[in-house]
């Protein structure tokens, strides 16, 4: 059984975290340097942005974790190190800064950054932000930590579980940020996820990059990929459990474990889309194979005209349609029926692809509401899939129209 509980990355046996304002972003109330720490070495895997505009962040991180090693993370935000000449140097002396603050080899430092791209980051904050960070890690930092990470997001994201490997109790947690460019191949923005399970670096990494598949790799706000994007994950094994090395029953306890983290956080990132008012999850059932599911799916929740229409509380059914038709799958329309369903219950709005009667009223208060089911039937076949996005505002333009200020 998966429990829910609290303390986000901080929840698994022997990690610290904190946040602080070291002076990258203005506005002296936003933290902008996090930190998360093992008090051991971690088995570590992460999957990373398909943009072929990468932050040096990235490349450096991909070099640190080539052993399947890991004991923290650092991570600055209000400025990507993306697109700078000596992006790769002030990643690694931040890697450096960090690893002679903790005692620790600076290639086991994942580096992650966010924030506007094309500017240079000046180190000078981080080195003297570094000591302050150190000394207020905390096995209680975890939502101080997720403060750090923020950049447009309007809420920080962190969720945490509780199960049994082989009798023993472990527990897995992470902290995310997004809120803009979320449209990922293989992540979404930042995320790190923590547990204390005894897991091979081969099938931590086989686990998170099977999982993206289904959850990151579903969730979009806005139609861009960001150059930054990450989902990394450390493993130290202080729960005790046997390791993992293979597939088995423990193996599907733990990736249920991380799914449950990873789909908490993928409607956090698609909920508080910029300018968002409402979460939209959609859910294609009866198709005949797993990728006609997933493009639909993703289709719809990409569709511009659609997430304007549920801004609007407008139940145009054929904007749904429409997005279903140039998707590329190869359905019969006929075969596709539609409803919408929120807290205020559900209403059919399509049926074996024409209208039928319903109730504008009902379906008006259905979408008013801020968290709604874009629920999707391609036929008899028995594959299924769900994607997550949000409405589109006025607010997201004025938000992206002076990003820079």
């Amino acid at each position: 059984m998966i429990k829910l509980i609290e303390g986000g990355v901080c929840a698994a046996k022997g990690y610290k975290a904190n946040g602080v304002h070291c002076g990258i972003r203005k506005n002296h109330s936003k933290k902008d340097l996090a930190m998360i720490v093992s008090d051991v070495v971690s088995n570590a895997a992460a999957v990373y942005t398909t943009n072929l505009v990468k932050g040096a962040p990235i490349t450096v991180t991909k070099q640190h974790i080539s052993d399947g090693k890991a004991q923290a993370v650092i991570c600055n935000s209000g400025n990507a190190n993306t697109c700078n000449a000596n992006g790769i140097e002030i990643a690694e002396e931040m890697s450096v800064l960090a690893a002679e603050a903790l005692g620790i080899s600076k290639d086991d430092i994942i580096i992650a950054s966010t924030g506007v791209i094309g500017q240079k980051l000046d180190i000078s904050p981080i080195k003297s932000g570094i000591g302050p960070l150190v000394e207020g890690l905390s096995y209680e930092g975890s939502h101080i930590a997720s403060e750090a990470i923020m950049t447009t997001d309007t809420v920080p994201k962190e969720i945490a579980v509780e199960f049994t490997l082989g009798g023993k109790v472990c527990h897995m947690g992470g902290i995310a940020k997004g809120s803009g460019m979320i449209h990922p191949n293989m992540a979404t923005m930042l995320v790190f996820i923590t547990t204390d399970a005894n897991i091979s670096s081969a099938m931590l990494a086989k686990a998170l990059s099977t999982d993206v598949q289904d959850t990151f790799n579903m969730t979009s706000v806005d139609g861009d990929t960001s150059t930054n994007d990450m989902v990394s994950i450390m493993a130290n094994g202080l729960a005790g459990n046997d390791e993992i090395t293979a597939e088995g029953e423990d193996f599907d306890i733990f990736m249920k474990a991380l799914n449950t983290i990873t789909i908490a956080l993928c409607k956090m990132i698609a909920g508080d889309g910029e300018g968002a008012t409402k979460l939209l999850e959609c859910v294609v059932t009866g198709a005949e194979d797993k990728e006609t599911a997933k493009t639909i799916a993703k289709s719809v929740i990409c569709s511009s005209l659609l997430k304007s229409a549920m801004f609007g509380a407008d139940a145009n059914w054929g904007r749904v349609l429409c997005a279903i038709g140039y998707s590329g799958v190869d359905i019969d329309p006929s075969d596709i029926s539609v409803s919408f369903r929120s807290s205020e219950g559900e209403i059919m709005v399509c049926k074996d692809g024409s209208g039928v009667d319903f109730s504008e009223e009902k379906a008006k208060q259905i979408l008013l509401q801020n968290e709604i089911y874009i629920l999707i039937s391609a036929g008899s076949g028995k594959y299924s899939a769900t994607a997550w996005g949000c409405d589109l505002t006025y607010d997201y333009v004025k938000i992206n129209g002076d990003y820079r200020s």
